[in-house]
């Protein structure tokens, strides 16, 4: 097939650091790739990737930093794809709504997967104004908010097998990885490791709307406390060393966690999840087999006492059934042949629900 992956700009392709989004289609694309497939791939022009790349920025709009309105870049970005219809069979889009309008337009078959939360109030509008946008969700959970809307299917993220390695041996410390934010409740983890007595590693990212948080809430937690070292943002090796070798990653959201790619990451290395029953988590963690879901930090507390229960390698074999970029690749492609299938037929895109 002749794929256009659209990404978003905001990021690079694979991101430098933290960024879930443009993770998830370095992977995808990489794997389409790999299968045989002719991908051209919409992202900024510092991007890496075996696709051809089609650069609609020079750099990602995080790291330029002279970026003022980004919805000028989105724009030329969905002229460019648009100029190039002819040259695709399937469009499959991660960049939002901007082209919500031309949905029916296009005369391509196309799909957009939705990477964030939907519970704001005015994506009832949204989906509800653009009923015959197809769509895939990232997890059920996900989808609550607008059931009505044109669900195709549900397909989880995945990571390449060779890109973490398992590690069985752990040693005596807690990770956290993830944005320093309100709903990522770092506090949680602070918190739970202090009253266990374990180290915890955070590697985390601040961004400036949440600089006044971290500075209100979060930096009188770090200050004179031996337990807690801040790495800062990690690459995937960073990230190897330090879920590999943790007893556990704490995952202690106070939100709708769309999916929560982290989740895996840490599984890919044999390391369980502790993680708050919110969003997918109950999707993602199997309580007793890939880490355990609470609902408080006394629960979390418990649960680091049975982490020794919990066997490493079935948690790596786990995450390879379930979350592995091949199962991803190959939902995805399921989808894409229905939508080309429906295209010629002239028939209307219905839902057929994909599951990993």
């Amino acid at each position: 097939m002749r794929i256009a992956q659209i990404s978003t700009l905001h990021e690079r392709v694979p991101p430098v650091g933290y960024g879930g989004t443009e993770r998830v289609v370095h992977y995808l694309t990489e794997e389409l790739v790999r299968r045989g497939h002719e991908v051209v791939l919409f992202a900024s022009g510092d991007s890496i990737t075996s696709a051809q790349l089609f650069p609609c920025v020079p750099q990602a709009l995080r790291l330029s930093g002279q970026v003022a309105d980004a919805t000028v870049h989105n724009e030329i970005q969905l002229d460019h794809v648009i100029q190039r219809l002819a040259d695709f069979d399937i469009l499959h889009f991660h960049n939002g709504h901007f082209h919500f309008p031309l949905s029916d337009l296009l005369g391509v078959p196309h799909l957009t997967t939705l990477h964030g939360p939907l519970n704001a109030p005015e994506q009832k509008l949204l989906f509800s104004h653009f009923h015959r946008v197809p769509l895939v969700s990232i997890s059920e959970n996900q989808r609550q908010p607008v059931p009505g809307a044109n669900w195709l299917g549900n397909v989880y993220h995945g990571l390449p097998n060779d890109l973490y390695h398992y590690q069985a041996t752990p040693r005596p410390y807690l990770a956290f990885i993830g944005r320093i934010s309100p709903e990522k409740r770092l506090d949680r983890a602070i918190a739970i490791a202090s009253a266990v007595g374990l180290s915890l590693k955070v590697a985390a990212k601040i961004d400036p709307v949440d600089t006044p948080y971290f500075h209100e809430k979060i930096e009188p937690l770090l200050r004179n406390n031996p337990l807690v070292e801040f790495i800062g943002e990690v690459d995937d090796a960073g990230k190897q060393d330090l879920l590999g070798h943790a007893l556990a990653l704490l995952f202690p959201i106070d939100w709708p966690e769309p999916f929560g790619l982290v989740m895996i990451e840490a599984n890919a290395c044999g390391t369980p999840v502790i993680a708050w029953r919110n969003g997918s988590t109950p999707e993602v963690i199997r309580h007793g087999v890939n880490g355990f879901l609470v609902a408080s930090i006394e629960e979390a507390i418990a649960a680091v006492g049975h982490l020794e229960q919990l066997d490493r390698a079935r948690i790596r074999s786990h995450f390879e059934v379930c979350f592995s970029v091949g199962r991803q690749a190959e939902d995805y492609e399921q989808l894409y042949r229905h939508q080309i299938q429906a295209s010629r037929c002239h028939s209307p895109a219905h839902r057929t629900p994909v599951h990993a």
